[in-house]
């Protein structure tokens, strides 16, 4: 195969080379050859395997349904699992195996083709319409046979697995937690922008990848060789032996400047002028403590505590109870050794539905999401209230709250904080009474408003992601107009140097917990602008820590206002830059 090269969006820096795993779903379309004849009953014995996993998959759907779940659900989950079990689709593939030698894949698909095409001829459209019946069933044992349907074990250990790429349509942000469990070497996907929530796991994780791909999953096959230069958004396909020695020459050079940086862990984050800078953690879950105490994150500043209700389908009644979220709440504040942890309520819709299935609102990102959802559930509001106020018993802890932007939201919430005070003084529960309370800003009413979240809130945290996609009507998880999300436009600059500027006016400390503070283009704007505390992965810690200790405010400020004083986008980028090699 000749050597091509994809281009797409780059979120996440670095350099993967190994080989592609597509997690795609599998399609009708599959790998054809024929197999000797010693290799025939192994083959028969792997489809009969993939058949029965998928009727123990059946099985479990259908054990697993909630009881106000329609019949026909059941009855549509029984349907499958007797066209499963019909000759026509256990045994005559295998005979197919048997007599053409065909692969367990080819064999199937054969089969389901020739029934397909049956069913066409019938004049009944009620039967004619089981077609699909049919081949959504071959889908599930395809599925299993070919292995997208999951994340593979790798053999070989970590080593195997750092020569990984997952190729991908779309990964979910709940299908990217399976990734905190496994290493990979980096992935691609044909949608997403830079800013999706895969990228930021993306770069959670600290591995390469490349997002907007479009046909990447398409054109890229099974265990083809992968280059991702995550840096210039480039995946090359199949490179040739010189292409591959550059970059593994690039690679191990990367690889000699991350050693460096873990020089700096014990430093203190102190610019040359002498201005101590915070650097907080970002955390999806209790198990990324340890990688920010590695790091050297003098505490968390976002914990998104809406991963701990992710994946879980169906009715509120599935979500995580009180005392499942205090054990998670608590594991970090304990894994922090006295360092604060702050924990952000729910922030659930828009790219992070509890679940895909049941999002129906026409713009997710504009309806019930976030501090919205949380005061329309009010029992599941205090649960999480309760769950974060008892965890405060084992450290220090700041409650934030996401997507405020009306003077009685605020109301709301505080009221709420206090009636679940209330509830567990009532019932002698331990917890801090003092914990402090925030708010994002993230909407651009409230960063026009600010005086209202001045005098009830103890502390602010600037969310840019959403602050950026709210100010200039961009849904940064849509590929197609991802190109304009821009953290750099003047509308934007104003909106967080002037939140900056009133806090620290009122006494108020200002964090930012968005992209825009690990982004090391960005950290001496930040600066100049009188930021001085930062909120990213653990994985950009360091990198940020070193542009703080190579930058000096007396000249980073003047710049910084003349950035801000300019309109033209292209004036503003290159001012950046210079401010950059100040």
């Amino acid at each position: 195969m000749a050597s091509f090269t994809l281009h797409g969006i780059p979120v996440s820096r670095g350099i993967a080379i190994g080989r592609a795993h597509l997690l795609a779903p599998a399609a009708l379309d599959v790998r054809h050859y024929l197999i000797a004849d010693e290799q025939v009953e192994a083959e028969v014995e792997r489809l009969q395997q993939a058949i029965e996993t998928v009727h123990r998959e059946l099985q479990t759907i259908w054990r697993e349904l909630p009881k106000d779940a329609p019949a026909e659900l059941g009855a549509f989950i029984d349907v499958h699992a007797l066209i499963l079990s019909d000759p026509m689709i256990a045994e005559m593939p295998l005979d197919i195996i048997r007599t053409r030698y065909y692969n367990a894949e080819w064999a199937l698909v054969t089969q389901i083709d020739e029934l397909s095409a049956q069913f066409d001829e019938v004049e009944d459209a009620y039967l004619r319409e089981r077609k699909a019946d049919i081949q959504q069933v071959g889908e599930r044992v395809l599925k299993v046979l070919t292995g997208t349907a999951a994340l593979p074990e790798p053999d070989g250990g970590d080593d195997a697995a750092a020569r990984m790429i997952v190729v991908a349509h779309d990964i979910s942000p709940a299908d990217m937690l399976r990734f905190k469990e496994r290493a990979f070497g980096g992935f691609v996907t044909d949608l997403g922008g830079q800013n999706s929530h895969t990228a930021i796991v993306a770069r959670s994780l600290d591995i390469p990848a490349v997002v907007g791909m479009y046909k990447a999953s398409a054109l890229i096959e099974q265990d083809d060789w992968l280059i991702i230069d995550g840096d210039a958004g480039v995946l090359i396909v199949d490179p040739s032996p010189k292409v591959m020695e550059q970059y593994r020459e690039r690679h191990a050079r990367l690889m000699r400047e991350r050693k460096k940086l873990s020089r700096l862990k014990k430093m203190p984050a102190v610019t040359r002028d002498g201005t101590e800078i915070a650097l907080l953690a970002n955390i999806e879950l209790p198990d990324d403590c340890p990688a920010a105490m590695e790091a050297g994150a003098s505490g968390v500043g976002l914990f998104r505590s809406e991963y701990l209700f992710m994946g879980r389908t169906g009715s509120l009644s599935k979500l995580p109870s009180e005392d499942e979220q205090f054990e998670s709440y608590r594991k970090a504040v304990l894994a922090m050794k006295g360092r604060p942890v702050t924990i952000r309520t729910l922030d659930i819709g828009a790219d992070k539905p509890l679940d895909v299935a049941e999002q129906t609102a026409l713009n997710p990102a504009l309806g019930l999401r976030a501090i919205r959802f949380c005061l329309a559930e009010p029992q599941m509001f205090l649960e999480q209230l309760r769950a974060i106020l008892r965890a405060s018993a084992y450290g220090p802890v700041k409650l934030l709250v996401p997507m405020l932007a009306h003077g009685f939201e605020i109301d709301q919430t505080l009221a709420m904080i206090e009636q679940a005070k209330t509830q567990l003084r009532d019932a002698h529960v331990k917890f801090d009474p003092l914990v402090p309370v925030g708010a994002m800003i993230e909407i651009p009413a409230a960063a026009l408003t600010l005086p209202l979240f001045i005098k009830r809130m103890d502390f602010l945290s600037i969310g840019t992601n959403d602050l950026i996609q709210y100010t200039l009507a961009i849904d940064r998880a849509d590929h197609e107009v991802a190109h304009l999300y821009n953290p750099l436009h003047p509308a934007v600059l104003y909106l967080l140097s002037t939140t900056i500027s009133i806090g620290a006016k009122y006494g108020v400390p200002v964090s930012v917990c968005g992209e825009m503070a690990g982004d090391t283009k960005l950290t001496r704007l930040l600066l100049g602008m009188g930021l001085r505390e930062f909120s990213m992965h653990p994985a950009q810690l360091l990198s940020v820590k070193q542009e703080i200790l190579n930058s000096d405010l007396d000249a980073i400020v003047p710049q910084t206002k003349k950035i801000l004083r300019t309109l033209e986008h292209l004036a503003i980028a290159e001012a950046v830059e210079r401010l950059r090699a100040m």
